[in-house]
Parts: structure tokens; C-alpha cells; sequence
């Protein structure tokens, strides 16, 4: 029998690796069915609700638009409006209060205070809903603590404004700022710097030329993530405001149960895939900026 050659060898070695290679896909295998089944399965049931109505006379079903086009209309579109231009600021103000806060823990050389800050960051990043909006009440509210020692509703202080709420949304949109911005910083080397100052580069030119074109793909990132969780936040505009202020969730929860007009769950659920195809813009612009940023943390 002759042996085979170095050239012959390779390529069936190769072949074999291939076919007992373990197929590490089968371990999410799992996962997969589990996030079709809890995401998939409800998106397939809301398009089907959106995009589809029933006739009261001959009670048979077909594909329409009626509901996406009475989405984008009216008060739905003033809500729709209302939501974005709520989340721009809070996003814009939670990234710029973040990214403060963050080179401050960062640059400060204090180990116990990066820690505590960064722990409660990630505590208060994730406590939002009913109780929030209850702390807000006592402490801001029309007969607050702070509201009544400042004198706060002399000023035209009113918590249950979008003024209010853009303070409430900060809360928990800043703390996670900076937890994501800080992993970026951290990855500015010291050694940027001292070239730069070698160099004769001023500190400005340094952010400019280098700290800025590093931390931009996390800074936009993290204001992408901002805007989504003010988006999609209920509970605590719920609590707050009500229906005083515009906003999409909140119509979504008054179409469902009835309180505007009844029969209109099917305009709540195109109301809800209008906020799916805003999420999933958000997500596209965010996870490329999230590859891009993660090359100077390695």
C-alpha cells in the first residue's frame, strides 16, 4: 500500500477534522428555541393583529393597513413624537452627565470610590418602575420634601411635566452611561498620552486626534442603548404622569384597555410594532458600534 504524500495527506486530514469536528452550535441550540419561542411566537401573533382585520358582518379576516396607517395619524403620531423627542434628551443628558462622571472615577486614582461608584451605577441603572416614580413623588412631588424646604413650586418647578419626567429618566439613564463608558476609558492608555506630550500635542489636540476618534463608537453606542431604554420605559411615566404627557407606551396601554375607544386593540398592536421597527434601527446602529469600540478594550 503506499503512503500518502504530505500533499495528499493535508487536504483528507483536513476533510476528517471536519466531519468529527463537535458541533458546538447544538449547545445554543437551547437558547435558540427558547428566544423563538418567548420573542418569535409574540412578534408572529402582533404582525398578524397589525396587519390584519376582522368583518363585523361576514366575520372573515384579511390583511390590511388600516391600523399602521391610524398609527402614524393623529394623537398616535403625536405619542409616537412624544416618545422620541423624549428619549433624544434624556439620551443626550444621560450620556453627557455619564461620560462626566465616569472620567472623573476614572482619572480620580482612587480605587474605593470607583468601586462605590460603579456599584451603585449598577444598582440605580436598574431601578426604574412604580417605586422610582413613588421616591420622585416624596421627595419632588407637589407636597415633596425638597419641593416644600426649596420652595421649589415657586420656581415653576412641576414634577409631573416632561421637565419631571426628563429628571426621572436621568436617574437610572445616567448610572448607565456609566457603566458602559468607563470600560472605554479605562482603554485609553497612558502611554497615548505621554507620545502625544512627546510629541509637543496639547491636551486638546491629544482628544482630539486620539481620546475622542477611541471613545466615540462606545459614547455613540451608549447613547443608542440611552435612547432605547427611554423608548421603551412604561412604569414609570405610568406612575408619574399619566396620560399628561404623550407618550407611545402609555397609548399603547390606553388603546388595550379600551380607555380612548373601544375596539382599538388592533391600532395599539401596530402602535407596538411602529416601536419593534424603531427598536430595531436602534439595535442596527448599536451593535456595530459595539464590534467597533470593543478593538481597544482587547
Amino acid at each position: 500500500m503506499t503512503a500518502l504524500t504530505p500533499s495528499h495527506a493535508g487536504p483528507a486530514a483536513a476533510v476528517h477534522r471536519r466531519r468529527h469536528r463537535p458541533r458546538h452550535w447544538l449547545a445554543v441550540l437551547p437558547l435558540l428555541v427558547f428566544a423563538g419561542l418567548c420573542c418569535g411566537l409574540p412578534l408572529i401573533a402582533l404582525a398578524h393583529g397589525a396587519l390584519t382585520g376582522t368583518d363585523p358582518a361576514t366575520g372573515t379576516t384579511a390583511l390590511t393597513s388600516e391600523h399602521l396607517q391610524r398609527s402614524l395619524q393623529g394623537t398616535y403620531l403625536t405619542s409616537l413624537a412624544g416618545s422620541v423627542k423624549l428619549s433624544l434628551i434624556t439620551a443626550v443628558l444621560g450620556s453627557a452627565v455619564g461620560c462626566v462622571v465616569a472620567q472623573a472615577i476614572v482619572t480620580s486614582g482612587m480605587p474605593r470610590l470607583r468601586n462605590a461608584v460603579l456599584t451603585a451605577s449598577g444598582v440605580l441603572a436598574n431601578f426604574g418602575g412604580v417605586p422610582l416614580a413613588f421616591a420622585f413623588i416624596a421627595t419632588l412631588g407637589i407636597s415633596g420634601v425638597l419641593t416644600q424646604v426649596l420652595h421649589l413650586d415657586g420656581l415653576g418647578w412641576n414634577l409631573y411635566s416632561v421637565t419631571g419626567l426628563t429628571a426621572v429618566y436621568l436617574y437610572f439613564l445616567s448610572p448607565l452611561m456609566v457603566l458602559v463608558i468607563t470600560p472605554a476609558l479605562d482603554g485609553l492608555r497612558p502611554q497615548w498620552r505621554e507620545a502625544a506630550q512627546n510629541a509637543g500635542a496639547t491636551t486638546w489636540q491629544f482628544w482630539r486626534h486620539v481620546g475622542l476618534p477611541v471613545l466615540m463608537p462606545s459614547a455613540l453606542g451608549g447613547f443608542v442603548l440611552l435612547f432605547g431604554s427611554a423608548f421603551a420605559a412604561h412604569a414609570t411615566a405610568a406612575a408619574l404622569v399619566g396620560g399628561s404627557v404623550p407618550l407611545v407606551t402609555l397609548k399603547i396601554a390606553d388603546a388595550l384597555a379600551g380607555n380612548v375607544l373601544a375596539g382599538q386593540e388592533n391600532v395599539a398592536l401596530a402602535l407596538s410594532l411602529d416601536m419593534i421597527v424603531i427598536a430595531a434601527v436602534v439595535m442596527a446602529l448599536y451593535l456595530p458600534l459595539k464590534r467597533r469600540s470593543a478593538r481597544w478594550l482587547r
